[in-house]
């Protein structure tokens, strides 16, 4: 639970996240809490995106992200995300 308590590093994660999904909000805004995947989701990311989120999770930072219920784990939130990245 290392990375969930980072928030300069979820902050960096957000970014790569609006980059690699090209969604024109600010990071700041997207919360770090709720699901970031489906329709009711705060950005709304599709499989498509989890899929190019998958690739630069891996570029930037060795994240290897087997399968697609792995992915739907691991991309829920912002927090999940950290958490995966630097875990405890």
């Amino acid at each position: 639970m290392r990375g969930s308590l980072d928030k300069e590093f979820k902050l960096t994660i957000k970014r790569l996240i609006i980059k690699t999904c090209r969604i024109d909000v600010a990071p700041e805004s997207v919360p770090d809490d709720v699901p970031l995947l489906g329709p009711g989701s705060t950005l709304g990311l599709d499989s498509l995106d989890t899929l190019e989120l998958a690739v630069a999770l891996k570029n930037q930072f060795g994240l290897q992200i087997n399968d697609s219920k792995e992915a739907m784990r691991i991309i829920k939130s912002v927090n999940s995300l950290a958490d995966a990245i630097q875990p405890g």
